[in-house]
């Protein structure tokens, strides 16, 4: 399968509030925008890697009936350079929910863990080496010394 894309899409009913969340907090712009739907990118500039997430009414009729529930039960994890600024940003400045407060993983990552506006929990990571009985878990090494 050849894919052009792939990005995750968090249900709720909170479409323009969850949109602007993710716009404040984590640099998302909107590429397209409608009271049911909004598709969110952050763009591919200054070094930054370009991504996708898209906020989408759980009751819109292109979803199956079955299925007009919101999100649970979903990570969405952003790995960044500095977790502890990031930290200081979203948590004591921005005063973002709390739900895991910061520390060091013996299986190589440096973390905390806060949430957005529908419960989807977003775990802020920075890669630290891993302890040694961790390190042969991994089947590439992706940390730096």
């Amino acid at each position: 399968m050849i894919t052009n894309s792939f990005y995750p899409v968090v249900l709720t009913r909170e479409v323009a509030r969850s949109a602007q969340f993710y716009c404040e907090h984590f640099g998302f712009e909107k590429v397209y925008e409608a009271d049911w739907y909004v598709s969110l990118r952050v763009p591919a500039d200054a070094g930054q890697i370009p991504f996708e997430l898209a906020i989408l009414d759980a009751s819109h009729p292109t979803i199956p009936a079955a299925y007009h529930k919101t999100v649970q039960g979903l990570i969405l994890n952003f790995e960044v350079e500095d977790v502890d600024a990031q930290y200081q940003r979203l948590i004591i400045e921005r005063k973002l929910p709390l739900e895991l407060d910061i520390r060091d993983e013996e299986f190589g990552q440096r973390h905390f863990i806060t949430r957005d506006p529908n419960g989807v929990l977003l775990d802020i990571i920075t890669v630290i080496p891993p302890s040694e009985a961790q390190s042969a878990q991994y089947l590439e090494k992706i940390w730096s010394e």
